[in-house]
């Protein structure tokens, strides 16, 4: 019996499928571990950041109370220098 070169055809197509499928679905997988590990950071990061929001936000209010804490928080950054009063500018003349 001739064996029909179509079978040949369909079945290398089947495998070429076949494999092209497991590749996808390991690279689906893959990036959805990612994903989940990303999203960790992410939310580590976030619980940081507002933690240390509340904490500076807490030591600019003991600096109303107590001063002396104003060199170490306009150091950081956290609270702007006493001497950096905006001053509006003077319109220009004709």
């Amino acid at each position: 019996m001739n064996k029909s070169p179509l079978t040949n055809v369909i079945l290398v197509g089947l495998l070429i499928s076949a494999l092209a499928s497991i590749a996808l679905c390991y690279l689906c997988t893959r990036n959805a571990m990612r994903l989940v590990e990303l999203q960790s950071q992410v939310a580590f990061a976030q619980t940081r950041n507002a933690f240390i929001t509340a904490l500076a936000k807490e030591a600019v209010d003991y600096s109303n109370k107590n001063p002396a804490i104003d060199p170490i928080l306009e150091a950081a950054g956290v609270k702007a220098p006493r001497g950096s009063q905006l001053v509006a500018p003077k319109p220009a003349g004709k």
